[in-house]
């Protein structure tokens, strides 16, 4: 069966946060939903580019993924305010999906009280808050996935790939963009 994965687009999204996952695990055959919390599927990124997604949050409320991505950037703050996110996150949580989240959305994890048993990083300007994050490009700790921003990006994609369809695809692909980089493991 074909992994389903969500990509949450807010306005004010960070572009390559969404785009560099979304990328990847099409390339991995994974059907990525990218779904729009406002009320038109055009959503507008933080640098300007618009991105046309698929569906409406809200015709999505109650469904569950095999994983949810939250980029960052600026209209995460707004987001912290919506219910409809919190309840994804901890719907996905109780059901034991893939949840994975770059730069200032691991917020979203303290918000929806996911937060405090595992092992996680953010970007630096959310340390006032989230003041227990790793100082790594990503952590993986069980089914959480988190990242620093948009220069990890493309890493944080790859872990996403390797935790849905397995460590060799995400090699496969690594190889294909010539990522050089070494694969991210799970904290000891």
């Amino acid at each position: 069966m074909t992994p389903r994965a969500l990509m949450i687009l807010h306005p004010g999204f960070e572009e390559i946060e969404a785009v560099a996952p979304i990328d990847l695990l099409v390339r991995a055959g994974v059907q990525v939903i990218q779904a729009s919390t406002d009320t038109g599927l055009l959503v507008t990124g933080r640098n300007g580019i618009t991105l046309q997604a698929t569906n409406l949050l809200s015709d999505l409320e109650e469904e569950v993924f095999d994983a949810v991505i939250l980029p960052g950037g600026p209209g995460i703050i707004q987001l912290r305010d919506d219910i409809r996110i919190i309840k994804c996150l901890r719907r996905h949580h109780e059901n034991e999906r893939l949840v994975a989240a770059i730069c200032a959305a691991p917020l979203l994890l303290l918000d929806a009280g996911l937060h405090q048993d595992i092992a996680y990083t953010a970007h630096p300007s959310t340390s006032d808050e989230l003041s227990a994050a790793r100082d790594e490009s990503v952590v993986i700790d069980g089914h959480f996935i988190t990242s620093q921003g948009a220069g990890t990006a493309t890493e944080f994609a790859l872990a996403v790939v390797s935790a849905l369809c397995g460590q060799g695809c995400a090699h496969k692909i690594a190889t294909s963009i010539c990522w050089s980089h070494p694969t991210t493991q799970s904290p000891t």
